[in-house]
């Protein structure tokens, strides 16, 4: 059994037990025995299944499904989990300077984390969404490893720039699959996504949506005319500078999380190196892209507010 590379910060199980009262460690040791005898599933650290089951809303056979489907999705998806480098992947640098996908440091009114998200460069030309979603994705990954377990994840998106030519590049087929992921593998409470300074492309973007999102997932998703309805969710303080909060301006808020990133490079690597299932080796039927990324299927549990 290979040794295992930790991320370079982390929130240590000790410290998670002590943050939720429902925590057992007789519920990660069943866990870790379960996955032992799963021979298609990589190895992993015990602290990765408080996130798992913390996500799950401590309930074991959710739980077990979410971790399948986490690193089977990730082996199926190269176009989005490869090429994770981000100091020497060109791609990924190139997409760094065009979308903004980062962290902001204050919580919600209601203790939920924020992700935000906007287009830096509105030159559809260099637009690549299955970069920007490997960036989101990375990014999401960091967030919930470093600030550990949390009531739930809220993504911020301003749509400002957003064109037709924007759309165009998307493909139907990535968009299913990578709504799958967020569906039925990420192990994050998603409690709402906020999108403001909508357009009307938006519309034709979540048509193209629809047949791939589960009713649970579009009932998260809120639109925004302006900042004012934002505020009811979020201070406006916690917000980048540009929209009257205190967070700092984006560009530095987008150089500080780039650094992170480029910190956590080894953990990238180490990831694709080894966190991939081997179908091979799996008990049930193997997997392959049709099976595994079909509309049918339970989504992951979600509490909607």
């Amino acid at each position: 059994m290979s040794s295992i590379t930790l991320p370079t910060r982390y929130v240590t199980i000790e410290e998670e037990c002590k943050r939720n009262p429902e925590l057992k460690m007789s519920d990660l040791q069943m866990l870790k025995d379960w996955m032992d005898k799963q021979p298609h599933l990589p190895n992993i650290e015990m602290m990765y299944f408080v996130l798992f089951l913390h996500s799950n809303y401590y309930h074991l056979e959710s739980t077990k499904k979410t971790i399948d489907n986490f690193f089977t999705s990730r082996t199926h998806m190269p176009e989005v989990f490869s090429n994770r480098d981000p100091i020497a992947w060109k791609e990924l640098r190139k997409t760094f300077t065009v979308v903004a996908a980062v962290p902001l440091e204050q919580k919600t009114k209601k203790g939920y984390i924020v992700t935000f998200g906007k287009l830096l460069d509105p030159d559809p030309s260099k637009f690549d969404y299955l970069e920007c979603m490997k960036y989101l994705f990375m990014t999401c990954e960091v967030q919930n490893v470093i600030r550990g377990t949390s009531e739930g994840l809220v993504i911020i998106m301003d749509a400002s720039g957003l064109s037709f030519g924007h759309i165009a590049r998307l493909n139907l087929m990535n968009l299913k699959k990578i709504l799958y992921y967020v569906q039925e593998a990420i192990p994050v409470r998603l409690k709402a996504i906020h999108i403001f300074n909508t357009v009307p492309i938006i519309d034709t973007l979540l048509n193209m949506i629809k047949p791939f999102a589960k009713a649970e997932l579009l009932k998260l998703v809120h639109f925004h005319s302006s900042l004012e309805t934002v505020q009811e969710f979020l201070p406006i303080e916690a917000l980048p500078n540009e929209y009257g909060g205190k967070a700092g301006s984006i560009e530095e808020i987008v150089t500080k999380h780039v650094k992170l990133l480029e910190e956590f490079r080894e953990w990238f690597q180490y990831d694709e190196l080894v966190g991939r299932v081997n179908e091979s080796l799996r008990v049930e039927k193997c997997q392959n892209t049709e099976s595994l990324f079909g509309v049918d299927g339970s989504f992951k549990r979600l509490e909607i507010d």
